[in-house]
């Protein structure tokens, strides 16, 4: 079976879909005017919002929802495989793609603000419902649905549990199995209370958990500060096959950091759009912003540090180089844990056992959260209310065998679901892609005209943006209506606005 399933991996993970990958996000930064860089001040300014409504999460909520999926075992794990795999130089090529990967986010997450829905009281939206709206195609919008409850409810949920199971064991030798129950518990009494606890309890660990681990990897690239441009000069020459240990290895360089890249920040994939829709923004293009803010923070930032901490260090391996300075290892948390004792001895695999607890629970709940508005999606299609538990108490069973199963396995998987996501998503986009350039000239054209964006899409031309439509049609209503005013002399003037009360 393990056999089979790297076999698909590796058809899914092909050298043509990585390279066009790459080749679409730079079509996408060329279309939008280099938009990742051109709007960063308002990236910033942006992420900070706390506009939260009775329907809607604020951006700063929706951005440490999708921290939450974005910081975790790809930004530890993932970047020591990356090394393993591909060499230092493929830390290099998660850079690009990062940044590439930004304008990508940005055309999707504005989609998802566009087409979103309310339902139940919640803002609801992402990939299935900008396919379904946007271009009519509804067998295409349930395939994509479908396949996003498999990959993160079931498929990606076993590499979180497996990880932090991992770390527990390697710290402190307690069998995977309990850590595996210990998650399953505080995973369930989350995910039974619905979007907004899932949402705020997102918004209190992650800026805390980020924090720790980005100031302890600070500590350790500080202390070896003078190493720092020799490890820069080597990522940098590797990815360009000019160093002579790792010359050879530009093919997978490339490979391993776009697809290890990709799985940490998951721009692309449609994943990030479900909590961008959710966020209550005056315009579309904000949330796309700031979701195109949370590609840096998390590959520009948490990977590198990451990265620059283990090739600091020197604990790691690199298997096609021979390259062995940690025997019997195997690629993943372990060469971080390995990294973080060499300076804090005795206690650096405890606390990145501990970290990695945090890390991988929280991406734990915004996967359930996107297989959830998955479901919502085809519900809405179909109410078929009974689905709902069904899949809170599959995703509990999977998170439970993930946490036993082999890493190999559970990594396999992961990439089989994120990479399916990926081909379905990434046509979507790109059909759809005039949509989002129209949204953000409208935002630009705001923004210059010195005015707060707010957004109008009949005015644009979109058609089936459901929500925007109505909402737009509410405020005129509201300030369209005539009051009566009542008067000192008892009578009554009529025709006066609301604003003018």
């Amino acid at each position: 079976m393990e056999a089979f399933l790297s076999w698909l991996s590796g058809m899914i993970w092909n050298q043509y879909f990585i390279y066009a990958f790459l080749i679409i996000g730079l079509g996408f930064t060329i279309a939008t005017g280099f938009v990742q860089v051109t709007q960063l001040k308002d990236m910033a300014k942006l992420t900070f919002k706390r506009n939260e409504s009775k329907s809607g999460i604020s951006s700063f909520q929706a951005i440490t929802l999708s921290l939450g999926s974005r910081v975790g075992t790809g930004n530890i794990a993932g970047v020591a495989t990356a090394i393993t795999l591909g060499g230092p130089g493929a830390l290099f090529w998660m850079w690009v793609m990062a940044f590439f990967g930004a304008a990508t986010s940005f055309i999707e997450v504005t989609l998802a603000q566009i087409y979103k829905n309310k339902q139940n009281g919640s803002y609801r939206g992402g990939a299935p419902f900008y396919i379904d709206k946007g271009l009519g195609f509804r067998k295409f919008a349930v395939t994509y649905a479908i396949v996003a409850i498999i990959a993160k409810g079931f498929m990606m949920m076993n590499i979180q549990s497996n990880t932090a199971a991992l770390g527990f064991e390697e710290a402190f030798g307690i069998h995977r199995a309990f850590i595996g129950v210990f998650l399953v518990a505080a995973l369930g009494l989350v995910v039974f209370g619905g979007v907004k606890r899932i949402a705020k309890t997102a918004e209190t660990i992650i800026p805390f958990m980020v924090v720790g681990y980005l100031l302890l990897c600070a500590i350790i690239i500080t202390v070896n500060f003078s190493l720092i441009p020799d490890v820069f000069t080597l990522v940098v020459s590797s990815a360009f096959g000019a160093e002579a240990t790792f010359g050879g290895l530009v093919g997978s360089a490339i490979a391993w950091g776009v697809q290890r890249g990709f799985f940490s920040n998951a721009a692309g994939s449609g994943g990030e759009t479900f909590e961008g829709a959710a966020a209550e923004v005056s315009h579309p293009a904000k949330q796309g912003l700031v979701q195109s803010f949370a590609v840096y923070m998390d590959t520009w930032i948490i990977c590198s540090m990451t990265g620059f901490v283990i090739l600091i260090t020197g604990m790691f391996n690199v298997e096609a180089a021979g390259v062995s300075n940690i025997p019997d290892v195997t690629a993943g948390p372990a060469n971080v844990q390995f990294a973080i004792d060499s300076v804090f001895q005795g206690w650096g695999s405890a606390f990145l056992a501990i970290a990695l607890l945090f890390f991988c629970f929280t991406t734990m709940l915004s996967y359930y959260y996107k297989a959830e508005t998955s479901l919502m999606y085809l519900n809405s299609i179909k109410d078929m209310p009974w689905t709902l538990n069904v899949l809170k108490l599959g995703i509990l069973v999977f998170a439970l065998v993930g946490s036993i199963v082999s890493a190999e396995a559970a990594w396999t998987l992961g990439d089989i679901g994120l990479g399916s996501m990926a081909y379905l998503n990434i046509i979507g986009i790109t059909l759809l892609s005039k949509v989002a350039l129209r949204t953000l000239s409208d935002y630009k054209a705001q923004k210059k005209a010195g005015r707060d964006p707010v957004f109008d899409p009949v005015e644009l031309g979109i058609e089936n943006a459901d929500f925007w439509e109505k909402k737009t049609y509410e405020k005129e209503e509201e300030e369209e209506k005539v009051y009566t005013v009542p008067k000192s002399d008892g009578k009554a003037k009529y025709g006066m606005p609301k604003n003018g009360y």
